[in-house]
């Protein structure tokens, strides 16, 4: 199933120049300059758990002749303040059938390397902070594959790759500069990141060193300045590639107070915080597109939009009238927000229908750029951009969302359900042209409502939830038809069930182990002089090849922790996020 299929040959002419906007994903265009052989940007952007109601309101719809039992359109609500330059849309194309991963790292891993979670072993969970994991170092990256082409690199935001050792920094793994946090959820003026009780740092690195100065200025606005600083002083007849992965809108909900303040009108104190944070972003994304044009970049520009995973309900996100939430396999989890912005687009003001994954912006990227891919690369992503720029038929056809092997206590799963030859207890899900197949437990399934009120009504949120549980262990949509995964087929279609259950095997037959060790106390904060960082050296963890499990030649004793500490730095953090 892993095919570099599909990756098309650079265009004639000058490498393209791909900008960056402030959700999104890669970039590629191709320009002329006298005595340039490269793209002058790439700009990569991701944004973490966007709200699919309000950015693709009714974009999913039944086909003619679907039921009419479908959800009704939810009431018109007071939409986010979106100051995005005049006629930004107008050279953009939207990406409607576009699909990234459940939760950040595995979204972030895919970008970054055009592979399936299971042929990196990154299959199961995210990778926690005192773990001693990260992005395997076999994996060749796609800033490495730019530099290889001749461009600059730079990644401002939010990692969540791993760190425990230095090998796994953003600045060992392609980027030539790196602000950011290294772990998945920090306070947006603190910076500081709890991991259980007592286990709490500061997470804020310039390059390889913690960033101490930058503590209390808003992350959003910080990353913003920081990109207009690399702008500023880059060359633009010079190849460059920045990858900003914005905190926002994940949580905890915080913006500044004057950007609150404009949606006092709406209810639910977490969704109008929600929406200040979204116009932050927004107004980080529109400044940058203006320094873009003030230092001559944007003509050759791409500016790629992506979000990594689907809203957190109840934190503010919403997914209606999609099914499920974040961290599930229901289109409320794994089906993307998604443009592309450029100047160089043939096709402009469009929307795609074209099947697009997370993975593949890796080749995009990288043909645009002229760099190499090649089949030796053995890449999972395509080649999309003529599908983007052109119209052109996309060279993908099918999608493995996932095959986790370590979640496989599906209470209704089991061999004999699957066949004799798939455990339906394992959890996996692939698409294949329609068809969409789900197996073991694919996490919460409800469709809930957007949260326009202050308190939710119960009555209103039962017409949508499921009765009388699940009792059972696959399920089959025609994703094309039926969008909101409301019409089971499982029973109705056996034939299709057990073709693409040979899909997954095929697949697992491709797989390498899961590489999910167990934290390890050294990694502490305390130990660290009160920031996260990498802890672990060569000499002492390493990784045993194939086995996915860490070899301790070296365990020190556990040490006490200064309660006190931690203590005292959790209450700054929470001081912080209630300011408002």
């Amino acid at each position: 199933p892993r095919s570099a299929a599909g990756r098309e040959g650079p265009p004639p002419g000058p490498r393209p120049a791909l900008p960056f906007d402030a959700r999104a994903g890669p970039p590629g265009s191709s320009m002329a300059v006298s005595a340039l052989t490269g793209a002058s940007l790439l700009s990569l952007l991701s944004l973490g758990y966007l709200s699919w109601d309000w950015v693709k309101p009714g974009g999913a719809s039944l086909e003619p002749g679907g039921s009419p039992c479908a959800p009704r359109r939810p009431r018109a609500r007071p939409p986010p303040l979106l100051p995005r330059p005049p006629g930004f849309h107008d050279v953009a194309t939207t990406l409607e059938n576009y699909y990234i991963r459940p939760i950040c790292t595995l979204s972030r891993s895919q970008l970054i390397t055009g592979r399936y979670q299971i042929h990196t072993g990154l299959q199961h969970s995210i990778i926690r902070p005192q773990q001693p994991n990260c992005l395997p170092f076999n994996q060749v990256t796609l800033p490495q594959k730019l530099q290889e082409a001749g461009y600059s690199t730079h990644m401002v935001g939010k990692w969540h790759l791993g760190f425990y050792r230095k090998e796994c920094l953003p600045t060992r793994r392609g980027f030539d500069t790196f602000l950011g946090s290294l772990t998945g959820n920090v306070d947006y003026y603190t910076y500081d990141n709890c991991d259980g009780p007592g286990v709490c740092g500061y997470d804020l690195h310039d390059g390889e060193n913690v960033a101490w100065e930058q503590s209390g200025k808003y992350s959003t606005f910080l990353y913003a300045q920081r990109v207009n600083k690399i702008l500023a002083a880059h060359n633009p007849k010079e190849p460059i590639f920045i990858y900003i992965a914005f905190q926002a809108v994940h949580t905890p909900l915080q913006s500044p107070k004057e950007y609150i303040y404009r949606y006092r009108s709406m209810g639910n104190v977490a969704r109008r915080k929600y929406a200040a944070m979204v116009t932050c972003m927004d107004e980080a994304v529109k400044n940058i597109t203006w320094a873009l044009k003030k230092y001559g970049y944007y003509d050759n520009s791409v500016i790629v939009f992506s979000t990594d995973n689907g809203g957190q309900t109840f934190s503010g996100g919403s997914n209606w009238p999609l099914r499920g939430r974040k961290g599930t396999y229901w289109e409320g989890g794994v089906r993307g927000i998604g443009f592309v912005h450029s100047p160089l687009i043939k096709h402009k003001r469009r929307i795609s229908r074209a099947l697009i994954h997370i993975t593949d912006w890796y080749p995009t990227l990288v043909t645009l750029a002229q760099g190499n891919v090649s089949e030796a690369d053995d890449l999972d992503g395509y080649n999309v951009w003529p599908a983007i720029s052109e119209g052109k038929e996309s060279p993908r056809t099918e999608i493995l969302h996932n095959i986790d092997p370590l979640y496989n206590h599906a209470k209704y799963g089991s061999l004999e359900s699957g066949f004799g030859i798939w455990n339906t207890a394992v959890q996996a899900s692939v698409r294949v042209g329609d068809w969409k197949l789900l197996t073991g437990d694919p996490g919460y399934s409800d469709w809930i409502p957007p949260q326009t009120l202050a308190t939710f009504p119960g009555s209103w949120w039962n017409l949508e939830r499921m009765t009388g549980g699940m009792r059972k262990s696959v399920w089959l949509f025609n994703i094309t038809a039926d969008p909101y995964e409301r019409y089971d087929l499982s029973e109705q279609r056996p034939d299709v069930v057990r073709a693409l259950l040979l899909r997954l095997v095929r697949y697992n037959q491709t797989a390498i182990p899961v590489r999910y060790p167990a934290e390890n106390p050294r990694a502490h904060p305390d130990f660290n002089g009160g920031a996260w960082g990498p802890w672990a050296t060569g000499e002492e963890d390493v990784w045993e090849p194939g086995h996915g499990k860490v070899k301790h030649k070296k365990r020190k004793k556990k040490c006490k922790i200064c309660k006190l500490r931690s203590f005292f730095r959790k209450l700054n953090t929470r001081m912080m996020s209630n300011r408002i």
